[in-house]
């Protein structure tokens, strides 16, 4: 497995793995990632925006997993973890792990906490959180766009 920066070729590919975890879920709602307007140009969007990245995690040509580090809009310092899925069947194979760690490795050279949004149906998600040392809190950081969350959480870096 090989982690590295999301290139165009990439878009579609994840753009297909976001809306397949989310469906799997049937989290493909309103207010989730599933709609979000910038998911089939993920790579320009991610390049266009100062301190922000966003890694794929690929077996040859294949994208098994993505996650996504970008400012959060209103709070200084803080930036917000986005777009983390892994492919179901590389689920359990410390992909997640993995990417999580890049990305908060990257997170920590420019922010002082890093912030996600999820559901409680994401369960091994919401574990992988907790193992890492993030806190759940009881309410969204103010500015948050996906309505649909209900869980949130912060990590100090």
């Amino acid at each position: 497995m090989l982690i590295r920066e999301l290139e165009e070729k990439d878009n579609y590919q994840i753009e297909k793995l976001v809306k397949e975890s989310l469906e799997s879920f049937g989290l493909d709602r309103e207010g989730t990632a599933y709609y979000d307007p910038e998911l089939p140009r993920l790579s320009k969007y991610y390049s266009s925006i100062q301190d922000a990245s966003y890694w794929v995690a690929c077996e040859g040509e294949e994208v098994i997993g993505g996650i996504g580090i970008a400012p959060f809009v209103n709070e200084k310092g803080i930036c917000e973890l986005q777009k983390f899925y892994v492919r179901h069947d590389q689920q359990g194979k410390g992909v997640g792990r993995d990417l999580l760690d890049t990305a908060l490795k990257f997170a920590k050279r420019k922010y002082n906490q890093c912030y996600l949004e999820t559901r409680h149906e994401l369960v091994q998600a919401n574990k992988l959180y907790e193992r890492n040392g993030f806190s759940l809190l009881s309410s969204p950081i103010e500015g948050s766009e996906h309505s649909f969350m209900d869980r949130w959480y912060i990590i100090d870096l």
